[in-house]
């Protein structure tokens, strides 16, 4: 495992990487981290937190993050991917709460030649679990021929 910047490895540019570093990473699955904060995107001060539901992009970065670890490991560009659907998420929580340091884990369930994943994916807390989901991703060998097709 190489020990990569969050922005070497997710597709995004500043305010919209959401997370804060790539703990770990495998063959099957990463772990990344967000500490929750007044500058972090999404953030209520009427809440005192980020609302739960930004959970599902938390764990696509996540997803993306592995994607371009594995990428790079190659000697490979990071590309980007896509987003297709979330299933079965679950949140214990309606508020990630200021200050809570969240573990954003991805283990991958399956993957077809065509691009097409699945990710087993968990946010938790001092590991108490706060959502779960299993997100279905996308990316295709051309991503801009792709999104080109598409229009």
């Amino acid at each position: 495992m190489n020990n990569y910047n969050i922005e070497q490895v997710v597709p995004h540019r500043e305010p919209m990487i959401l997370l804060n570093k790539l703990i770990s990473y495998e063959q099957n699955s990463a772990i990344c981290e967000v500490t929750i904060s007044p500058a972090s995107a999404f953030y209520s001060d009427n809440l005192h937190g980020v609302p739960s539901y930004i959970g599902t992009e938390y764990m696509a970065q996540a997803i993306a993050a592995y994607a371009g670890a594995l990428a790079k490991d190659k000697g490979e560009a990071v590309k980007i991917g896509f987003l297709i659907g979330t299933r079965k998420y679950k949140t214990h929580t309606p508020i990630f709460s200021m200050g809570a340091v969240l573990q954003v884990t991805v283990s991958k369930l399956y993957q077809e030649d065509s691009g097409l994943s699945v990710f087993e994916c968990c946010i938790k807390n001092n590991n108490t679990a706060l959502c779960e989901a299993k997100i279905n991703v996308f990316q295709p060998q051309d991503p801009m021929q792709f999104i080109r097709e598409q229009q």
